[in-house]
């Protein structure tokens, strides 16, 4: 029996060496190998998972539903006249130059509705003569506009096709820093891309990109391409528009800014009932407190300590001057919305009816009071060269 023992582990000793120098030298003979093309090539081991389904934590699901909505936009404006070219004697000199080449442009947009309409930024559609949209699958489509709002970035576009996919508009004021989020776009023009990344800030204004301001940061990779693609949830959601990022390069540096769907709702709305966004307007010059301000116009240090906007200008004889509010007020609320600085404000009032009274949160002095301003449509702007 000593004897069968002592031959049976010899054996199993020589198979485990065996199996070592195999290991070592010849890995690919212990592998399942497959043929490609005639080229033998290794396979992974199978992940034990049921066909079909991904590892835990994989975005695939979120950004499968997500994506098939998310459209490629290619722009192009005519060539701009150069009256040099003209001159006959330019053209005795250097000869017939043509009237220059004509401009293209690149961006994505999110189709938010199975009639057609697509949501993208203002400044991928500004000024272009032809417009045209490529879906996720391949198929082509001339868009026109129908609104824009330079003030948010925000336009409108409408396409004629049958069967469009149409993604689902999510609650971005349930957002949390923290949260991943994926950002689906166009980069460089490489061709549909998804990358993921957190919620690294909400709510960020005074960047001087937009009038109204009210950001979603993140730390996806957003490049030239991406603007009007899609910010979505973990559950393919949109939660924002990709409109545009902090870099030196030109690339992505891990800071990039989204307009939230739900600013982007009310632009919305306002395009497609009334061809444009109308904005209330009462005449003031607003500055954010700062302790200066307060003891210039003599404001009780205390009574300011919870914020607002302190008022250093008022129109005459517009909205706000014939409430009776005066420079060196201080607003702190807007229709029952607390103010804390001037984008806040400035967003407060826009979001007012024309024409029908708002109360307003007024502290004066050492004193506080309501007050009631009918404000007047805040003037469209001329949007501004990017």
């Amino acid at each position: 029996m000593k004897r069968y023992w002592l031959l049976f582990s010899q054996t199993v000793t020589i198979l485990l060496a065996a199996y070592f120098v195999v290991a070592t030298l010849k890995p690919q003979w212990l592998n399942k190998g497959a043929t490609l093309g005639g080229v033998s090539v290794m396979e992974a081991p199978q992940s034990g998972l049921p066909l079909g389904t991904r590892p835990t934590g994989s975005f695939a699901a979120a950004a499968k539903q997500a994506s098939a909505a998310v459209v490629s936009i290619n722009t192009s404006k005519a060539a701009l006249p150069n009256a040099q070219t003209e001159d006959p004697w330019f053209k005795f000199f250097f000869g017939d130059q043509g009237s220059g080449q004509p401009q293209a442009g690149l961006g994505s947009g999110v189709i938010i509705s199975a009639s057609g309409y697509i949501l993208t930024n203002n400044h991928v559609v500004e000024g272009a003569d032809e417009i045209e949209v490529i879906l996720n699958d391949t198929r082509k489509a001339r868009a026109k506009v129908i609104g824009t709002d330079p003030d948010t970035d925000l336009a409108i576009l409408k396409i004629d096709l049958d069967n469009l996919p149409v993604i689902v508009l999510g609650d971005s004021n349930s957002l949390q820093v923290g949260d991943p989020v994926l950002a689906i776009g166009n980069p460089f023009g490489v061709g549909q891309t998804v990358t993921s990344g957190i919620v690294s800030a909400l709510g960020r204004n005074q960047l001087g990109i937009n009038t109204f301001e009210n950001f979603i940061q993140t730390d996806a990779a957003i490049n030239p391409g991406n603007s009007g693609g899609a910010l979505v949830d973990i559950n393919g959601n949109l939660m924002g528009i990709n409109t545009a990022i902090y870099s030196r390069s030109g690339g992505s540096m891990g800071i990039g800014f989204a307009i939230p769907v739900s600013t982007a709702k009310q632009v919305l709305e306002s395009i497609v009932k009334d061809g444009q966004v109308t904005r209330g307007w009462i005449g003031v010059e607003p500055q954010d407190l700062n302790p200066e301000l307060v003891a210039t116009f003599g404001l009780d240090p205390v009574a300011t300590k919870t914020g607002g906007v302190i008022i250093t200008g008022v129109l005459q004889d517009g909205p706000a001057a014939k409430a009776g509010i005066r420079p060196g007020d201080v607003i702190t609320a807007v229709d029952g919305k607390p103010v804390r600085n001037v984008s806040q404000l400035l967003t407060a009032v826009a979001a007012l009816k024309p024409g029908t009274p708002a109360p307003l949160t007024v502290l004066r002095k050492d004193s506080q009071s309501e007050v009631a301003v009918t404000p007047g449509t805040r003037q469209r702007p001329r949007a501004p060269q990017r």
